[in-house]
């Protein structure tokens, strides 16, 4: 069972019609917002009433995304070109969001940047690079909103982990992009314990493999795809907003009780 494109297509009447604006009023920032499930839970919250400012090295995919929203009645507050593995730029982005937006409510890191290989494949230099760009990079995104959330009396982290993280993917050349996400789970946890005096909630989530620009080349081979459908309980592969939707729960109020956890969205990979 390849994936099917028009599932995508079939998420699009929810989001685009639920009125419910369960995040109102909130400002969020949101990484990767290109493709994806950044792009994804961008449209989503701008749906939802929140002023989003999202961020993505691949200019031209972050401006489609709002061109989006726009068409569809919901602008986003603003698109910034950023290369999140540079420190500076990726401070910067969140300080001027916070200063445009009046605060910060919701963190949402999506972007990653990974070098996928075999251990007798990997170098050092390609291992550092990818727990940088997986981990680090969620730090130092973490550490740049603390101060104003904390000043806000509150604000929902939400981090975006890996099924690999969990369970090791049988064919999957993922050594250094595992080691990252097992950081950022752990990491999340300790943001959970450290923001909880300051109403500060930080959630990771581990999404199975979800369709996306990123994937698209492992699973346009049909036996790859059905490989994983096997891994499945539910036997599809994941769409961005299956994600999305999950995200918005955990930057929402509904989920006031929720911290330090590690959300699962896998369709069941995790659980065999």
């Amino acid at each position: 069972m390849a994936y099917d494109s028009e599932r995508d297509k079939s998420n699009t009447p929810a989001w685009q019609t639920d009125t419910s604006q369960r995040i109102k009023g909130k400002v969020a920032l949101v990484t990767g917002v290109a493709s994806g499930i950044g792009k994804a839970s961008a449209l989503l919250f701008a749906r939802q009433g929140a002023q989003v400012f999202g961020c993505d090295i691949d200019e031209q995919g972050a401006r489609a995304t709002a061109a989006e929203a726009e068409a569809a009645g919901f602008p986003l507050a603003g698109v910034t070109k950023v290369d999140i593995g540079q420190e500076a730029e990726l401070r910067r982005w969140v300080a001027e969001s916070g200063a445009r937006g009046g605060g910060i409510d919701i963190l949402v890191n999506v972007a990653a940047g990974v070098r996928w290989g075999w251990i007798e494949d990997t170098t050092l230099a390609d291992f550092r690079y990818t727990v940088q760009m997986v981990a680090d990079i969620i730090f130092v995104a973490c550490h740049a909103v603390w101060p104003e959330m904390k000043r806000r009396g509150g604000g929902s982290i939400i981090n975006i982990s890996s099924a690999n993280a969990l369970q090791a993917l049988r064919g999957s050349p993922a050594l250094s992009y595992v080691a990252g996400k097992g950081a950022v789970t752990s990491m999340t946890r300790q943001l959970a314990m450290e923001g909880a005096p300051h109403g500060i909630r930080a959630n990771s989530m581990a999404p199975g493999l979800i369709v996306s620009a990123g994937t698209r080349e492992v699973i346009s081979d049909p036996e790859r795809a059905e490989q994983i459908r096997q891994g499945l309980m539910i036997a599809r592969l994941g769409a961005p907003m299956d994600v999305a939707w999950a995200v918005l729960y955990l930057a929402s109020d509904e989920s006031c009780w929720v911290t330090g956890s590690d959300m699962r969205v896998d369709g069941g990979a995790t659980q065999w």
